[in-house]
């Protein structure tokens, strides 16, 4: 049973906004989640170690320019109808439940979708949440490569019209702590309480 399990949290992670689960995803390994986090601990992975996109307002970043912070990142784009929006939703209740701790978290939205998601769209969308949180972007190149950096999933499902796709993507969030190490793969949908405690673990120097 303990082999299987990264398998099953993997699947359980994937979602997209047509309900079509991406199989292109089981390239990650997971590890179960540790007695010291709600969850997953993958702390020392091989891969989802750094980014280089622009922000909201066209500056360049990578990881390096949050060091000192627990970063969250999470993938996805504007349109989503779903697990976007409860995403982020969360994650500024994770936010209100840190505390003044909170102004030691930052929230990354990296879009997947730079064809439609803007600087200025994800100006308007991402600080909607929390004034706090960032949104990063790159042209379909960057997009491409830090997906396969962070084995994220994602492929643009045709709507009724060209301008009406969705996208199927991995429906989870990287944590890195305030040293800049990659150290849990967040599940969507679990609520804000668990993440928030993971999050004060880690602020703690765990």
């Amino acid at each position: 049973m303990r082999a299987i399990l990264p398998v099953l949290l993997l699947l359980s992670a994937l979602a997209g906004c047509s309900d079509k689960p991406g199989a292109e995803s089981g390239q990650m390994m997971l590890t179960p989640a540790s007695t010291t986090f709600k969850n997953s601990d993958v702390t020392g992975l091989g891969y989802a170690r750094d980014f280089a996109l622009n922000d909201q307002d066209g500056k360049p970043r990578t990881l390096a320019d949050f060091k000192g912070k627990a970063v969250v990142i999470f993938f996805g784009y504007t349109h989503c109808p779903d697990v976007c929006p409860t995403t982020m939703a969360e994650m500024a209740a994770v936010m209100k439940q840190l505390g003044p701790d909170a102004e030691r978290v930052q929230v990354l939205f990296v879009t997947l979708d730079p064809e439609r998601d803007t600087q200025a769209l994800l100006k308007q969308y991402v600080p909607a949440f929390d004034p706090r949180f960032i949104g990063l972007s790159g042209d379909q190149e960057a997009t491409a490569k830090v997906a396969k950096e962070f084995r994220v999933f994602y492929q643009k499902v045709p709507g009724k019209d060209a301008g009406s796709y969705t996208m199927d993507h991995t429906a989870a969030s990287y944590v890195f702590d305030p040293q800049g190490r990659v150290r849990l793969f967040v599940r969507h949908g679990q609520g804000p309480e668990p993440i928030a405690q993971d999050l004060k673990v880690l602020l703690a120097g765990k």
